[in-house]
């Protein structure tokens, strides 16, 4: 498959999309101006990557800040990761937030009540 390695700016997270190095990763800030424009590629790739994934997916999330219009997007990311592990493979959901950032500790608490995935909380 096709790599998706996107740098971060000030609106856009880095995004590590690379099956074949077992790479899943998201992190910086996420508030695109046009929220489907940026995330319809990253999903269109989560879709195709559901037809034939990795044994194990092991998804690396270190967001500092995500707006209202980005946490739905990521849902639909953590949605699509859920329907790989009901195909019977595993998936591990990296949380990381910063020690101080109650916000960010809450939104991954609240995705891993929503999805049935595997979530490890990670401070920092």
């Amino acid at each position: 498959m096709e790599v998706i390695n996107i740098d971060a700016t000030d609106e856009t997270p880095k995004v590590i999309l690379d099956s074949g190095k077992s790479v899943f990763e998201f992190s910086g800030k996420s508030l695109p101006e046009d929220v489907t424009v940026f995330y319809d590629p990253i999903l269109a790739w989560l879709d195709a990557y559901s037809g034939s994934p990795n044994s194990k997916t092991e998804v690396t999330f270190k967001m500092d800040y995500f707006n209202t219009a980005s946490s739905k997007l990521i849902l639909d990311i953590l949605l699509k990761l859920e329907e790989i592990h009901e195909s019977g493979n595993s998936v591990l959901v990296k949380w990381y937030f910063r020690e101080s950032d109650e916000d960010m500790e809450e939104a991954g608490e609240e995705y891993a009540d929503i999805v049935e995935v595997d979530f490890e909380h990670i401070s920092y």
